[in-house]
């Protein structure tokens, strides 16, 4: 009863996490999860995996049985990330069975072979995955199965490997679709066909390539035509109104795709396919296969399955071809994103060592200081710039790749020119008030609409990739912070020059703390990492333009407290139904099972890994050396244009230093690691540098007060 007031809690308190399209569903999930007895059998369901199948390779002419079932069909993209990079066919069957990504360990191929066993099969060495790779949510799918007494049919490999339970057993096996019959199936109302048709030339040797395409375009079209040779079969030998799921399980190549995904159930044709995994309408995840095979037989889904049933969306795909022309237009776009992270990262770090070069010979010699306040507000400008450019449809170019980094330098550029061109350029604050400010409320409308800026942009993520499909990622976060602090500290400066410091004060904590819960909270930011980091950032900055002193003690209780609320929010994400939980809830389930310690290993090692990175390293060293080489050395340094920036503005001061702390906090809690850190630097100390060059007394600017006009200054009051 405790359990259920708490849980009707968490749902009131949170109920805004899950999208419209998801709710209708909801409460059948619910009970699908919750009760498999009160459900019971749900018909036959059957699951055909083409590894390697891409919407692409579709078309009426060479693959009529697939296109038949796309008509008949709810459509969307299945993205395919396991553990690595790249996932091989073993590794999507494997996370099919387990419910949870999961990898066997090494370079891998095609699934191991079953051995027959009456009229079933057994996995050789299944054991291995246990006690070797560690996978121990292996046979989950097959174990719940088995526990609800629902029989289980597999048609190859792979299929054998997903219906598998722990042992490695599954109940009817037939090695090929070939001379498939419904006879053959043994009337098991679970089904899982292995269609490999398309993978088997890639993997070379028994291994996935390490080539993008290895086989040529005849070679993989005569596959495609095998595989819908064989799908054709396995739906001849389906029973009339069986639901049935086709995915493309695997990559084929060294290079990640979107890959086709199909829902065959009552009143899906014609709808995008989604999921609440991803909040997403049109993309789906390996684990929610899991989740959706269980849903439609009945059986309650194993607490390990981080995967939520395939939901029909509330979007209509549209006519088929035209469906199929625009997922792939997805998988393009993300693959521009992948392609372009290197290189615009290198360009990135090149331009801030660059800057700071330059930078420092020119205040040095007191040259051309209008010229590098110029150039600080035009990088500053960049990182906001490379999720606006997602307001353009780049990606319908000709040449998507070219107009993405053209329409990036385009905003930069309109965004530099908005902040020095206008009446609040006289003031040193001015222009920094305009790039955090356009920084911050950008990333905060993003959060509130659906995060479109972030999917399919440099400084966010892809499908393609699928580390994350919604909320905040790693790097915005730090836009995010550093923008909203830079911004209300502008505020702040506002206030104390008329002497109200607890107003000051204020304006920091309130707008601090609706970004961090903008940020962190579920089915919105649902960032873990940025609200641990958040809080002692805005606590340090308030503190300090409360005139009180900052001690290594109080900032590991900020840091305490960040990580008592964040789990408060992940405790109540915890207590709703599991198809409403993001990660964080689904992070207290690993938490009371023992998993998390894995999982923070895994994030750690990341964020361990990002510290040897070569583009990412130089923006942070370059950034923090001149930054403290200023402070302490303002004449050399400098030119004393970072100590003129804090005396005209103390609280800038404040802003800045609140900026580090959460940079270094959100370095050392996020597996993104020196990229948080470095963003937040390379949006801070270029703003901070040009209301430096500003503030100098030779500069010809105002001095302190309005920040658009030149009102005399008003002495604050000490604290």
């Amino acid at each position: 009863m405790r359990r259920t007031l708490l849980a009707l809690l968490a749902s009131l308190v949170l109920g805004t996490a899950a999208p419209a399209w998801a709710a209708a569903d909801t409460a059948t999930t619910d009970a699908a999860t919750t009760d498999a007895g009160a459900t019971g059998p749900q018909g036959v369901v059957a699951l055909l995996g083409v590894p390697g199948l891409r919407w692409s390779d579709l078309s009426e002419r060479e693959t009529p049985n697939l296109w038949r079932v796309a008509g008949e069909s709810a459509l969307g993209s299945l993205s395919i990330r396991t553990v690595g990079p790249v996932t091989c066919p073993y590794d999507g069957w494997l996370t099919v069975s387990a419910g949870i990504r999961s990898a066997v360990g090494y370079r891998c191929g095609l699934p191991p072979v079953p051995e027959s066993r009456g009229a079933g099969a057994v996995i050789p060495d299944y054991g291995y995955l246990h006690s070797v790779a560690r996978q121990r949510h292996a046979g989950a799918l097959g174990e719940a199965l088995r526990a609800a007494g629902r029989c289980t049919a597999a048609i190859g490999p792979g299929g054998a490997l997903a219906l598998a339970d722990r042992s490695g057993a599954v109940d009817v096996y037939r090695p090929s679709a070939d001379g498939l019959t419904t006879a053959a199936l043994g009337g098991c109302p679970v089904v899982a066909a292995d269609i490999d048709d398309i993978a088997r030339p890639y993997m070379a040797g028994g291994h996935i390539p390490r080539e993008a395409e290895s086989v040529a375009a005849g070679v993989r079209a005569a596959a495609v035509r095998a595989a819908d040779a064989k799908a054709g079969a396995v739906l001849a030998a389906l029973p009339p109104g069986a639901t049935v799921l086709v995915a493309g399980l695997s990559d084929h190549g060294s290079v990640p795709h979107l890959r086709a995904a199909m829902l065959r159930a009552p009143e899906a044709a014609g709808h995008t396919l989604g999921t609440t995994s991803t909040r997403l309408d049109d993309v789906t995840i390996i684990p929610d296969i899991t989740a959706t095979l269980l849903h439609a037989a009945g059986v309650a889904a194993p607490p390990n399955v981080v995967g939520t049933p395939w939901t029909p969306g509330q979007g209509e795909a549209g006519p088929l071809q035209q469906a199929a022309a625009a997922f792939d237009d997805d998988d393009a776009a993300g693959q521009t994103i992948r392609s372009m992270l290197t290189g615009f990262f290198f360009g990135l770090a090149v331009l801030q060592v660059a800057f700071y070069l330059a930078a420092f010979v020119l205040m040095r010699r007191r040259k051309a200081l209008g010229r590098v306040r110029t150039a600080a507000v035009a990088l500053s400008s960049v990182p906001v710039a490379s999720l606006l450019v997602n307001l353009v449809p780049w990606s319908a170019s000709g040449s998507p790749l070219l107009a993405h980094v053209g329409v990036i330098v385009a905003i930069a550029a309109l965004i530099a020119a908005v902040a020095l061109a206008g009446p609040w350029r006289r003031s040193p604050l001015g222009p920094l008030a305009v790039v955090a400010g356009i920084t911050g409320l950008a990333l905060a409308a993003d959060l509130l609409t659906g995060t479109t800026l972030q999917l399919n942009s440099v400084m966010g993520y892809t499908a393609v990739v699928g580390s994350r499909y919604y909320g905040l990622g790693n790097i915005p976060f730090a836009l995010l912070a550093t923008g909203v602090l830079l911004a209300s500290t502008v505020v702040a400066h506002l206030l104390l020059l008329r002497g109200r410091r607890t107003a000051a004060v204020a304006a920091v904590a309130v707008l601090g703390g609706t970004a961090m819960i903008l940020g962190g909270w579920p089915g919105i930011g649902s960032d873990f990492g940025g609200v641990i980091a958040f809080i002692p950032g805005i606590a340090v900055t308030a503190l300090m333009i409360a005139g009180r002193r900052v001690s290594l003690v109080k900032l590991a209780v900020f840091c305490v407290i960040g990580g008592v609320v964040v789990m408060s929010i992940a405790f109540l994400d915890y207590l709703r139904p599991p198809a409403s939980q993001t990660h964080l809830g689904r992070f207290v389930g690993q938490v009371l099972s023992g998993e998390a310690v894995e999982v923070i290993l895994r994030k750690l090692a990341a964020m361990i890994g990002t510290m040897a990175n070569p583009i990412l390293m130089p923006i942070l060293i370059t950034a923090a050396v001149f930054l403290v080489y200023a402070v302490r050395h303002p004449g050399q340094a400098s030119a004393g244009v970072v100590p003129a920036a804090f005396e005209y503005s103390p609280a800038l001061r404040a802003g800045l230093v609140g900026t580090l702390i959460s940079g270094v906090v959100g370095m050392l809690v996020n597996d993104s690691g020196a990229a948080v850190l470095s963003m937040a630097l390379a949006l801070a100390v270029p703003l901070v540098i040009a209301a430096g060059v500003a503030a100098l007394p030779s500069s010809g600017h105002e001095a302190p007060g309005s920040i658009l006009s030149a009102t005399p200054p008003v002495t604050p009051k000490p604290a």
